[in-house]
């Protein structure tokens, strides 16, 4: 008996022991990686630096709260992070760290001093500066190899706090490398937790060794605070050391560093799948200069095989302006290589050519049937007039005109086309029939709009529609401005409709049924309301508009029903549909939710008769802002911005060729954000966008008055003019 017994004891020992060792071993590992993180920090420490400025702006990008704009950033009151690059006294650190210009910066090295820093130069593509202090003798840290990095590896992001003795450690937080190659081909991903307390910080391998300095950083935007407002999203991002060693001597020079350009656009908007067609060349830029054309397909970079744009965005996105790269292409049936393009550090503005006409929509004839004629344009000065066909352009030396097909094919003409170009257009006169060819100089877009845009519009053949006759009204204000028209004017207009017992067409029997009017819909994917206006006299042979309405933080700008009956008679005589998407927050909207607002705008877009070069993104302020945000940042969808009260959050992006985008922007001159407004207006101005610009009299945060509203109104219908 004592014999098994002594024999259980024994075997429940060796058990325990069994199941012990795993959690031993685990705990072994667990403090053995624990010591090997101190170990690492250790080793960089000494080249961790801290940095404190003084002076300055307050708040970086004040004015402009809202998508895009940064939300006002405030300054830090605390100290931020560099590295140490050259044993002589250079040090690099994000540029977000002087995004609001200090007058004074001070940097203090582990064991020495606190030196007084001065900037050297700064890397704008990559958003580094450099900083130069008077020592000698600094540690530098080594550079972990950047063909070893490898996904899952451990990342230490390491810090200054406020912490006064820079002797301490500095703080670490733990994470992995998530991805490179990333913000086209710049940088390093992490999950470590980074913020404007490591900005400039390295990012520290298990070794010892600096994978990277870490920075804010946005594949959709530029400048130093791009990339900010995800820095608690678990995505953070460095820059590999090795490539900053690598362009340290050039920043020694004391001249910033641009990103450089090849000035060339995508012909469609997939990036991924379709093959990289040019659709657009910027003037004076290197792909011009080089004899690049629209309609080249690019082969390879440098060597480098480039099946779609997204491709050669990461082969271009690391280099510099005055970089030479070698490109191949397909012309045609032929391969052309162009060697030695040296890439340029800005881009010149796209200016539109303008002829002057508004063509008539929806027509099924050969040509472009012209609806309006601008005075003191090209076409009026050419004798074009209402009802003349064109069927024929060409630049003025060609030996042949070519055919005009339709509208868009006379849009996407003139697009490739440049003010001051004489071009040659065969014309078929309505009085006759005669056909004659007339020549005209194209110039820059006005920011005139037509003194009465005429109706209708379309002829109706999209589907083989008739036009209904065009009501004569004006538009009511969705947000009762005392100045206008009282809920009271619109209450009968508000009511149900009664049915009219009409004679049905045979024809009208075999037509699909189309959901008309105020359209309550939620997107089952993300439980999210938006609404859409159809108007009711909707023909899917006439084809459609869309304006996408932002509200604004006010709760009555969110009424789908005070808003579409507004716009109720513009979408009816003006052929409309529009779209009220909602934002997620009680403080309005975000940059983060374009791709939420996106897939409601592409369902609409999918579901009726859509004419793509009237599509807009209007919204008031907060609102306003957004539709600025998302115009810019879905230019494959929206031809137009409308705004009420505005600022623009960042500075716009290039005005492009194949992607046009025309503004109408407004502002009370009230508003205290007016001054801020106007200075949106004239940075779209001086990039060549076509800007139409209306300050209220007497006005606050309304929303348009009568006579804005009527110019809105024009605007909208004149998106599609050539």
């Amino acid at each position: 008996m004592r014999a098994t017994l002594s024999s259980r004891r024994l075997l429940l020992a060796v058990v325990a022991a069994a199941l012990a060792a795993p959690a031993a071993r685990a705990a072994d590992v667990n403090e053995a990686t624990e010591r090997a993180m101190k170990a690492a920090s250790a080793k960089v420490a000494p080249a961790v630096v801290k940095i404190e400025t003084a002076g300055g702006a307050e708040v970086v990008g004040a004015g402009k709260k809202g998508p895009g704009g940064e939300n006002g950033i405030r300054k830090g009151t605390g100290p931020t992070t560099g590295l140490v690059v050259d044993p002589d006294g250079f040090v690099v650190t994000s540029s977000f760290n002087f995004a609001n210009k200090p007058t004074d910066i001070f940097v203090t090295v582990p064991g020495k001093p606190r030196f007084v820093a001065k900037v050297v130069a700064t890397d704008q593509t990559r958003m580094l500066t450099l900083l130069k202090i008077d020592a000698k003798g600094l540690a530098v840290p080594e550079a972990f190899p950047k063909a070893g990095i490898d996904i899952g590896q451990w990342s230490l992001a390491l810090g200054r706090t406020s912490d006064p003795d820079a002797d301490h450690p500095p703080s670490m937080s733990v994470g992995i490398v998530s991805a490179t190659n990333r913000i086209w081909g710049k940088a390093i991903q992490t999950d470590a937790k980074t913020s404007p307390v490591n900005y400039g910080g390295p990012l520290v391998a298990l070794n010892g060794q600096v994978l990277g300095v870490i920075v804010p950083a946005s594949n959709r935007a530029e400048g130093e605070t791009a990339g900010v407002d995800v820095y608690d999203g678990g995505i953070g991002f460095a820059i590999p050391l090795e490539d900053v060693f690598a362009v340290v001597p050039r920043l020694k020079q004391g001249k910033d560093l641009k990103r450089g350009l090849l000035g060339i656009n995508p012909q469609g908007t997939d990036a991924y799948n379709a093959p990289p067609v040019i659709g657009a060349v910027q003037p004076d830029s290197a792909a011009a200069r080089a004899g690049i054309q629209v309609g080249d397909k690019i082969l390879e970079v440098d060597g480098k095989k480039i099946p779609n744009f997204s491709t050669l965005q990461h082969v271009l996105g690391p280099k510099y302006e005055g970089d030479e790269i070698a490109i191949k292409i397909a012309r045609g049936d032929k391969e052309q290589e162009f060697k030695g393009v040296k890439l340029v550090g800005t881009s010149t503005a796209y200016v539109s050519a303008f002829l002057g006409v508004l063509p008539m929509r929806d027509d099924a004839e050969p040509g472009v049937e012209v609806r309006y004629v601008y005075p003191k344009s090209p076409a009026e000065a050419a004798g074009i007039k209402v009802g003349d066909r064109i069927t024929k352009l060409g630049p003025a030396a060609a030996p042949a005109l070519s055919p005009v097909a339709n509208r868009n094919a006379l849009i996407a003409a003139l697009q490739r086309m440049t003010p001051g170009t004489e071009v040659k257009i065969e014309v078929k006169r309505k009085d006759g029939g005669k056909t004659d060819t007339v020549t005209a100089k194209l110039v820059p877009a006005p920011d005139a709009l037509p003194d009465a845009v005429p109706l209708p519009s379309s002829k109706g053949k999209a589907g083989g529609a008739a036009q209904p006759k065009p009501k004569d009204k004006e538009p009511k204000d969705p947000f009762g401005r005392a100045d206008g028209p009282t809920d009271g004017d619109a209450s009968a207009e508000d009511e149900p409709k009664k049915d009219e017992k009409k004679e049905e067409k045979k024809d009208d029997k075999d037509k699909p049924k189309v959901e008309t009017g105020l359209l309550k819909r939620t997107n089952e994917a993300l439980g999210r309301e938006y609404w859409v206006y159809v108007p009711d006299n909707y023909d899917a042979g006439k084809s459609y508009g869309v304006i996408v309405w932002f509200h604004d933080t006010n709760e009555a700008t969110k009424d789908g029903k005070q808003v579409s009956r507004t716009f109720r008679d513009v979408c009816e005589d003006r052929n409309f549909i529009m779209v009220g998407p909602k934002s997620g927050g009680k403080d309005g909207w975000v940059p983060s939710e374009t791709e939420v607002v996106m897939q409601d705008v592409k369902t609409v877009l999918g579901q009726y008769t859509i004419d793509r070069t009237r599509v807009v993104a209007h919204g008031q302020g907060n609102g306003g802002q957004m539709a600025f945000y998302v115009g810019f940042n879905a230019r494959d969808v929206f031809r137009g911005v409308g705004t009420v009260g505005a600022v623009l959050g960042t500075n716009p992006k290039d005005n492009v060729a194949n992607q046009p985008l025309s503004f109408f922007v407004s502002g009370g001159d009230k508003d205290p954000l007016i001054k801020d407004i106007r200075e949106s207006k004239d940075l779209l101005t001086e990039r060549r966008f076509p800007v139409i610009y209306r300050e209220m009299k007497e006005s606050g945060k309304e929303y348009f008055d009568p006579p804005t509203f009527t110019d809105f109104i024009a605007w909208l219908d004149s998106l599609d003019r050539i």
